[in-house]
């Protein structure tokens, strides 16, 4: 394991010779991780403030969808959205129906993560800004999300955790990811140990850079508190 000469069927041999396979396939795990992460944070702000603070009918179809997408596994909701669509005339690439489903599911957990933030900031602070006459807007801007932030920091950064990870289903729908491009490495070199190590390495490189950038915005708003 791990020879480290450069002949063939070694291992930096077959890695130098595999290096755009495995390029591309990292490079597909982070614009999907990205496209998610971002979309998912997005969508699950709106959804959490209408959780938090939507009309009766609003939160109940926000909390209908939250509550199913986090009971369904991603892999049921990427198979659905690659294969389930295409039975209503709905034919979406794979790369876009796995980010559709990851998103989807990330966008259930980021809107509980919101909505449990916004909730735990005390009320007298929304009353407080409320009495020097900010609008209700202005309240949710300068007011609560500031301090809704720094509380769900930590549980986003676990999501995000759980979207890279996530993203190694999506090659059971043909999508040349990390994982199925160090798969197909190994069908030619059977080198199996050595390339799930690297791919273990890969993401594990990933997935430290997310956790550090969640500590750094952490540290940035510490001030925030009350």
């Amino acid at each position: 394991m791990f020879d480290l000469s450069m002949q063939p069927g070694t291992y930096l041999f077959e890695l130098w010779q595999a290096r755009f396979s495995l390029l591309s396939g990292i490079w597909t795990t982070l614009s999907s991780s990205a496209l998610t992460i971002l979309a998912a944070t997005l969508l699950g702000t709106l959804l959490g403030l209408v959780l938090a603070y939507g009309g009766a009918f609003a939160r109940f179809l926000a909390r209908l969808y939250v509550d199913i997408l986090r009971g369904i596994p991603v892999l049921v909701l990427i198979l659905f959205t690659y294969y389930g669509l295409a039975l209503f005339g709905i034919n979406v690439p794979a790369f876009w129906a796995g980010v559709i489903a990851l998103t989807a599911f990330a966008t259930a957990h980021v809107a509980e993560t919101l909505r449990g933030a916004v909730e735990s900031v005390p009320a007298g602070q929304m009353e407080a800004a409320k009495a020097i006459g900010l609008r209700f807007p202005q309240r949710l801007a300068y007011v609560v999300l500031p301090q809704a932030l720094r509380r769900m920091l930590p549980p986003w950064v676990n999501t995000g955790l759980e979207v890279v990870k996530g993203t190694t289903l999506l090659s059971v729908i043909g999508v040349v990811e990390l994982l199925l491009a160090s798969q197909q490495v190994m069908a030619r070199n059977y080198l199996i140990i050595d390339f799930y190590l690297t791919a273990g390495l890969f993401y594990l490189v990933i997935n430290a850079a997310i956790a550090q950038l969640g500590a750094a915005l952490e540290r940035r708003f510490s001030y925030l508190r009350y």
